[in-house]
């Protein structure tokens, strides 16, 4: 499944921006403070931004998100005096006693945006996404950045409190990509769930992530997996897509020879009132599609989610490698005849 067919299955300027969010490469963390600032003047009805109003609210969250955890890989490379993170280390105390970035920390995110996440925010692949949500214009003195009318429908949408929810999750996944010690193990071994918390943790450390429902939902489109509409985080429930009570009960006679139901590839966003009817029933023909095109889906996005899928895959059959998603599907299926 291709980025094109991602976009095509929901095509929508919500799309485009979960594109943007949810399957780019990171070096930084830069795109997603952008992408809060963005929906945060975006859901005020403003059409024009002056650079420096759109650079207080992306200084100010990337300084509190910084110091609760790195937002660059540590330990790759030194930063110099200049750099952005660096500014903002040393602002810090002073931004968070007023309450708003120091002049020197909005200097400094005034000048780096625009040559470096403002350029990137729509790339995708050496394409760019299918809608663009912002343009800068002006002076490099006196920059302003219009915010486009499809910016303003993501803002304004029903969907909102599940796009904050997704940004934020992925925002975390990068974070703790980029931690010493977690980071390895995330890259390396993927995610496990932590099944009383409903939790992604790392392999080794055990160490929370973020949630399973909201690093999933954007690869759904927000959709419930079992009706197809859309799902808000309020009425969310995480549904056992083959039900968690077929590994008890095949251990109880036979043995389950199956992959572990209670991992990342079974676990759809659904309804609660879904998932309370679906119960412990076997998924239906359309269910089972709409798994493999999400799974699909996760598996063009960056690491860690890919690599917890691409191991499942590696590792779903001794002596056999699926490739594919439809196939893996119909084999966990025969496990369960």
């Amino acid at each position: 499944m291709t980025i094109d067919t991602f976009y095509a299955n929901a095509p929508s300027a919500r799309a485009s921006w979960r594109l943007a969010i949810l399957m780019g490469h990171n070096a930084r963390t830069y795109k997603f403070a952008l992408g809060n600032a963005l929906l945060h003047h975006a859901a005020q009805g403003h059409t024009e931004v002056p650079l420096r109003d759109l650079a207080a609210p992306y200084a100010m969250t990337l300084l509190e998100r910084a110091a609760q955890a790195p937002q660059a890989p540590v330990g790759r490379m030194a930063l110099s005096e200049t750099d952005f993170l660096t500014v903002a280390t040393q602002e810090s105390a002073e931004s968070r006693r007023l309450g708003r970035p120091t002049d020197r920390l909005l200097d400094a995110a005034v000048r780096s945006m625009p040559g470096m996440v403002m350029q990137k925010f729509h790339n995708h692949g050496g394409t760019e996404v299918p809608h663009r949500f912002y343009e800068v214009v002006g002076s490099p003195r006196n920059r302003t950045v219009r915010l486009s009318s499809a910016l303003g429908r993501v803002a304004r949408s029903h969907e909102i409190a599940g796009l904050h929810a997704e940004l934020d999750a992925r925002w975390s996944i990068v974070e703790n990509s980029f931690a010493t010690g977690i980071g390895r193990s995330l890259i390396a071994d993927g995610v496990r769930v932590d099944r009383e918390t409903l939790r992604l943790t790392d392999q080794r450390r055990r160490r929370q992530v973020t949630g399973v429902a909201a690093a999933v939902a954007g690869f759904q489109h927000g959709r419930c997996h079992v009706c197809d509409e859309t799902v808000s985080p309020e009425e969310t429930a995480v549904d056992h897509v083959f039900p968690y009570a077929l590994m008890r009960r095949f251990e109880s006679v036979r043995g389950w020879s199956g992959p572990d139901l209670d991992s990342l590839w079974n676990l759809a966003v659904a309804h609660r009132t879904c998932n309370g009817k679906k119960s412990d029933r076997m998924p239906t023909a359309d269910e089972l599609a709409r798994l493999a095109r999400r799974n699909e889906q996760i598996m063009r996005s960056p690491r860690p989610l890919h690599t917890t899928l691409r191991l499942t895959l590696e590792k779903a059959v001794p002596g056999r490698r699926i490739s594919d998603w439809a196939t893996f599907l119909r084999e966990v299926a025969k496990a369960c005849a």
